[in-house]
């Protein structure tokens, strides 16, 4: 994991990619009906926005109530994996309704039914998704991509 300001930048880029390209493309699915080939490339027009913002609100709105909530939950005798799936947890907690209000700022209709409704109503149907992508596919695949850039064995457990 992450050991320098730098390697946290780099995890957040990667770990910000594969998170918002799966939300965005799983939004595109549910707008139109159902997973097409075309949600694939549609969802790279979404992405020249999201990813930045996401990359802006983990590290410097998110990432210090992440880590302050993990330390008042974890305790030093706990073994790595509840470490692991309670920091995602509580990640995709903060982050699904932040990205979510985003989202329903710059992408979502909510004239007739209004701000907080389809803001709300995003993040219920996003944080399902987002938490099992992060906890099942997202972490694991961004966790390996960060240990393939950076060559380090850090064991099995991360």
């Amino acid at each position: 994991m992450p050991k320098t300001k730098f390697e946290n930048f780099i995890f957040t880029v990667i770990m910000a990619f594969i998170m918002v390209y799966a939300m965005i493309c799983y939004n595109i699915a549910l707008n139109i009906g159902g997973l097409q080939d075309r949600v694939f490339l549609l969802a790279f027009g979404e992405l020249r926005i999201m990813w930045p913002v996401a990359i802006v609100l983990e590290m410097f709105v998110m990432e210090r109530p992440v880590m302050f909530l993990t330390n008042r939950v974890v305790t030093p005798d706990m073994p790595i994996i509840w470490i692991l799936l309670i920091r995602c947890s509580l990640t995709v907690c903060l982050m699904c309704p932040a990205m979510s209000l985003v989202a329903t700022i710059l992408f979502k209709d909510f004239s007739t039914a209004g701000f907080i409704s389809v803001w709300l109503q995003t993040a219920a149907m996003n944080f399902p998704m987002a938490l099992a992508w992060q906890i099942f596919f997202g972490g694991p695949l961004g966790r390996l991509c960060f240990r393939l850039l950076f060559r380090r064995n850090e064991g099995k457990n991360d």
